[in-house]
């Protein structure tokens, strides 16, 4: 295997897994900030206050995003099933 090749394919598995996981870390960032601001607004420290609207939001937005990660996913995977070919020589 061609180290170029290689480091390559791990550079686009790299980017692509930040590109899969960004509407997610998005989501959890503001709902985090939000319900931070929330509770040092009303001084209300109760720690099901910053979860359960964490994991409800990513529960939606993972249904929501459901159709286009699995389209992602899939044509990643026939892209580098694809490259494997090319990778041998």
């Amino acid at each position: 295997m061609n180290p170029d090749l290689a480091i390559d394919l791990f550079k686009s598995t790299v980017v692509f897994a930040l590109y899969v996981v960004a509407p997610f870390l998005g989501v959890t960032l503001v709902i985090g900030l939000l319900s931070s601001i929330f509770q040092s607004v009303t001084s209300m420290n109760e720690q099901t206050l910053t979860f359960v609207p964490k994991l409800v939001a990513l529960a939606g937005l993972a249904m929501v995003l459901t159709p286009w990660l699995l389209r992602s996913l899939s044509e990643f995977a026939i892209a580098v099933l694809t490259r494997m070919g090319t990778l041998g020589h």
